[in-house]
């Protein structure tokens, strides 16, 4: 496994720039289903199945990460998603909010009409009274859908605290000028790119191939376009990190799709959380290096959210400042 070795020095971490959050909100699916809308653009979904079956697995498999999460430390807030309308990917909020540490709360244009109904006002009431988060100001971006222009969330967003700075590939859910006028609201710099998986298909949302932690990032190599390839490590190598490089084989498993927490009430002070099929698509060297530089790996099966949802772990926690 190639590793990108960071030779730059880190910058300061202030107390107010933590890279890891360590509460999330999540959201109990009622209607977990394969979502032909964005089956469109998201080529890691896969259709069939039995849909009751198969909701009652999501859930069970939701419920064991909650329990994981907890049991290491980490705050989760849960909040039941409403049968009625059926929304089939509710157990992805991160896509449509997301909480700063400064207080900020943004709410985010989505691409399928059928996700758009996930966005809940009760939601972040929930977070603010059973997490402590402090709303001060909201950004809101959901108009831009009229003029179909759409950036879901920290999907579309990975994000850079420490030195504020936003990534973002391209995509149909991934509006560039979106991009930037986030940045300019936040103020954060922004790394805009492409990227495809094998057939050339663009990579629906940013965090299926990054992720940044507090000591390392991890970048699909493969997937990222040529001529964007040197650019983007070198803005991760800036941040003095050390930047791993995963294969295509290991994102089409989700291993791009982790996040790393804050655990101050478990045995360690930060916990990198994977699903079982990206922990297995770890080659032994790279998941050394990964071990290395946290305090443990939280490793959780999900095999239906994956399957019929095309999305891992890290799209099923939005992050809260504390």
């Amino acid at each position: 496994m190639a590793q990108i070795m960071n030779t730059a020095a880190p910058a300061p971490t202030s107390q107010a720039a933590r890279q890891c959050a360590s509460a999330v909100c999540m959201v109990r699916p009622a209607a977990f289903a394969f979502n032909a809308q964005t089956a469109v653009t998201n080529r890691l979904q896969v259709a069939g199945g039995r849909p009751a079956a198969d909701a009652v697995a999501a859930r069970a498999e939701f419920d064991t990460l909650v329990l994981t999460l907890r049991a290491a430390g980490a705050q989760v807030c849960v909040v039941d998603d409403r049968p009625d309308p059926p929304k089939p990917d509710a157990i992805f909020p991160n896509n449509w909010v997301s909480f700063h540490a400064d207080g900020t709360v943004v709410l985010y244009p989505m691409l399928t009409p059928n996700r758009r109904i996930e966005r809940r006002a009760d939601l972040i009431e929930v977070v603010c009274q059973e997490l402590g988060f402090v709303e001060r100001r909201r950004i809101d971006l959901t108009g831009h859908e009229a003029a179909g222009r759409f950036l879901e969330g920290t999907g579309s967003l990975v994000l850079d605290h420490r030195h504020r700075v936003a990534y973002a590939c391209r995509s149909a859910r991934t509006d560039e000028t979106l991009v930037h006028d986030w940045c300019r609201q936040l103020g954060y710099d922004a790394v805009v790119f492409d990227a495809a998986t094998p057939d050339g298909t663009p990579v629906y949302h940013t965090n299926v191939l990054l992720w940044i932690g507090e000591q390392v990032a991890a970048l699909g190599l493969d997937w990222v376009a040529d001529r964007d390839r040197l650019r983007v490590q070198a803005a991760l190598l800036a941040s003095g990190r050390d930047v791993l490089a995963l294969p295509a084989a290991a994102l089409s498993q989700f291993a791009g799709n982790m996040l790393e927490l804050g655990t101050p009430h478990g045995a360690g002070d930060r916990a990198l959380v994977m699903s079982a099929s990206a922990a297995a698509a770890l080659d032994p060297a790279l998941r050394a290096q990964l071990e290395a530089a946290t305090d443990r790996l939280l490793i959780i099966p999900i095999p239906t959210i994956e399957r019929l949802g095309g999305g891992s772990v890290r799209c099923m926690l939005a992050e809260v400042p504390a």
